[in-house]
């Protein structure tokens, strides 16, 4: 067979290097793993390669360098790498939610093993990812329900959620949130949950597809496109196989676990999010939480003021235009 122009080479080279999208994720995405086997990022002919970080301000500064094309976050990071200039970055840029995910699979306060109620934790250390974010928010907010003040225990920052798992079954820290997965394994290791997110802070969001800028924006759509239609293969029972298999691969659970990852995929309260949609009522638990834990500044405006305003461009066009 002859070989193809030197041009023609060239065009398909570039188009297959135009097509790869690299994901950074704090835990293993079995939504992305299904969209995968089901032929769904092939049909888009997309790449997608997930790279793990190791806590949120690692993941944005991957992100506005370019380092990354997209991002599975909380929407809470989004708001402030987009919005808050007092955020660990110190800066803030053109961040934007392109897909809602999920409402937080599992998100709660885990004890270590051993503590078995909130009257323990008086004193006690409790892991965040850092201080001033999302999942921090809400756990301030479930110990508050709980009866227990800021004053009352001692934060410090361990990272991403597989790393806040593995710092409370070494008994680095005697508290955190944990979702995704690894409050299974903490379950199992022998953890006790104290208290669900989605009880206190609901409506809610644990998870977006997001990108800075409009460098990868068009792979970054064909992609949020292959999640949702993932998910409301999941959502409608269609995908229970492939899903369990993929939870026991990436997430390293048991037969027994997968199958109750998978269900809690399901749930109408923590689950997938059907269409990919980020709606109002869920962002405003969001925003809610991070003007609750970090007041506007007293001496000028309040960053946050308009977050919300479709015109601020914090959820993106093709999003907003489902809801």
């Amino acid at each position: 067979m002859a070989s193809l122009p030197s041009v023609v080479v060239k065009e398909q080279e570039l188009r297959t290097v135009t097509q790869q999208l690299v994901v950074g994720a704090f835990s293993p995405s079995v939504l992305l793993r299904v969209s995968r086997r089901l032929g769904l990022l092939d049909e888009r002919d997309l790449r997608v390669s997930e790279e793990p970080v190791p806590s949120s301000p690692a993941q944005f500064r991957a992100l506005i360098d370019g380092d990354l094309d997209a991002a599975l976050t909380s929407p809470d990071n989004v708001v402030a790498y987009r919005f808050a200039p007092d955020n660990p970055l110190g800066e803030t840029a053109d961040a934007r939610i392109v897909a809602a995910i999920d409402r937080g699979l599992g998100l709660g306060l885990y004890a270590r093993p051993g503590i078995a109620s909130a009257d323990a934790l008086r004193g006690a250390t409790v892991g965040v990812d850092v201080a001033g974010s999302g999942f921090a928010f809400g756990l301030y907010a479930l110990l508050e329900s709980l009866g227990l003040d800021r004053g009352d225990y001692h934060v410090v920052a361990l990272g991403s959620t597989p790393r806040r798992l593995e710092a409370l079954l070494a008994g680095r820290c005697d508290a955190t949130m944990l979702n995704a997965g690894n409050e299974l394994r903490a379950e199992d290791a022998g953890s006790v949950r104290l208290a669900r997110l989605v009880d206190v802070c609901s409506p809610y969001l644990g998870t977006v597809l997001a990108t800075v800028g409009d460098r990868r924006r068009p792979l970054a759509d064909a992609l949020a496109d292959a999640l949702r239609e993932a998910a409301d293969a999941i959502l409608a029972g269609k995908a229970d196989e492939v899903a369990a298999e993929e939870a026991a691969t990436a997430l390293k659970l048991p037969d027994a676990l997968a199958a109750r990852y998978v269900e809690r995929l399901k749930d109408p309260e923590e689950g997938l999010v059907a269409g990919g949609t980020a709606d109002l009522e869920a962002m405003r638990t969001i925003v809610g939480l991070r003007r609750r834990y970090t007041p506007a500044p007293a001496d000028g405006p309040d960053p946050l003021a308009t977050a919300l305003d479709p015109s601020r461009g914090l959820v993106d066009p093709p999003t907003a235009t489902r809801a």
